[in-house]
């Protein structure tokens, strides 16, 4: 945020809190004052409350083991979940799309979180990204389906296809996300209904014999 954005009349520390707040994602100049005064009205307990929440996330939370997922432990609840299907995984960019899948209540499988996508311009390779163990969970045979459920953008497509011809040698089947969802979005937007027919109505990702992944 430019200095001009902020009040000359701030204080320091308010003109610090204003600056980390519009540093988040969707929060605008306004929005950051907004919220910093808020917390500057709010009771004593309940702002030590709120940055005691905000420190528990950096202390307490991990990645899950298996599928990458947030969670408490070195297993996520999903993982751990006997009932869920573990023929099936479930490919997702961030954390955010397992909630958005989760709420449309269609999918009893398994997930894996990739913790992005490939981006030549970003600078984001494969390497970059939660391939290797995808492939590791792959070995014992146990998953028949690898339903990619990246966003339909190109940087999505683009990383859907490159895990279909590199998974796709193994046998394991590889399907696609439906055209349901409006091209260029984000899964963690698209509302219960698109996601759950877009997940219902998959396809399976045709083999390109001549390319192989780098």
């Amino acid at each position: 945020m430019a200095p001009s954005e902020i009040a000359p009349s701030a204080a320091p520390p308010v003109a610090r809190l204003i600056e980390a707040f519009h540093r988040l994602p969707g929060i605008g100049p306004k929005s950051a004052q907004r919220l910093t005064y808020h917390l500057i009205r709010m009771p004593q307990e309940e702002a030590e409350e709120f940055s005691a929440a905000i420190l528990g996330i950096k202390e307490k939370v991990v990645l899950c083991n298996t599928c990458a997922n947030i969670a408490e432990s070195e297993e996520c609840a999903i993982c751990g979940d006997l009932q869920r299907d573990g023929t099936r995984i479930c490919v997702v960019e961030e954390p955010l799309d397992v909630v958005a899948v989760e709420r449309a209540r269609v999918y009893s499988g398994k997930y894996h979180v990739l913790h992005g996508v490939i981006s030549p311009v970003n600078g984001i390779g494969p390497n970059d990204l939660k391939l290797r163990e995808l492939l590791e969970r792959l070995r014992d045979g146990s998953v028949t389906e690898v339903i990619v459920a990246t966003n339909p953008n190109l940087e999505g497509e683009a990383t859907a296809m490159y895990i279909q011809q590199l998974i796709g040698p193994l046998g394991v089947k590889v399907t696609r996300l439906a055209r349901g969802l409006p091209s260029g979005s984000d899964i963690e937007y698209a509302d219960d209904s698109t996601l759950a027919h877009a997940l219902e109505s998959r396809a399976e990702i045709p083999q390109r014999q001549s390319d192989s992944p780098e």
